[in-house]
């Protein structure tokens, strides 16, 4: 998929995704029908915490607050990509892009809604939008411990790199 099929996908070059639509801009993915798939608005930061607490892994990581996704979601509009069902946040993916390098955070689908393809779906998602921008290779951040993650992210294509360790250095 190229550029002009990615501005297709997401919606006109010139539309701002930095101001809150009345109805979310929904993006085109092969799968399922009756799911869809959107960016985050800063009125979803309620129902993302919520999403998370029962369907993202959580230990090993500081405390997120509804705070930081509005901060996410005010600095990069397109940085978290949703799976709705009825209404319901059922998946995630934080696409983040620096200029430089791809990386994945929060890759969560509900429990009741794993084994559909959402997860492949975000992550194809995510995929088009760090190649659009000229992206050559994407991270995802997996706690080793996460193993019911692990064959998501092998079906995706992803490896673990063992030549490399995550220093991290908690600033609050």
């Amino acid at each position: 998929m190229g550029s002009e099929d990615y501005r297709e996908l997401m919606g006109s070059k010139d539309k701002s995704l930095a101001a809150e639509p009345s109805a979310p801009p929904e993006l085109q993915a092969a799968g399922r029908d009756d799911l869809s798939y959107r960016f985050a608005v800063p009125a979803d930061a309620d129902a993302v915490m919520t999403f998370w607490a029962t369907a993202a892994e959580d230990s090993h990581r500081p405390p997120d607050s509804p705070e930081a996704v509005l901060r996410l979601i005010a600095r990069d509009p397109s940085a978290l990509i949703l799976a709705v069902d009825d209404g319901a946040i059922v998946g995630s993916i934080i696409v983040g892009w620096d200029g430089w390098r791809c990386h994945l955070y929060r890759l969560a689908v509900a429990p009741t809604h794993r084994r559909r393809g959402i997860a492949r779906t975000l992550v194809s998602l995510a995929e088009t939008r760090f190649t659009t921008y000229g992206g050559t290779r994407a991270d995802a951040m997996v706690l080793d411990d996460n193993t019911d993650a692990h064959p998501t992210w092998s079906a995706a294509g992803y490896t673990p790199q063992p030549n490399w360790t995550r220093w991290v250095k908690s600033l609050a």
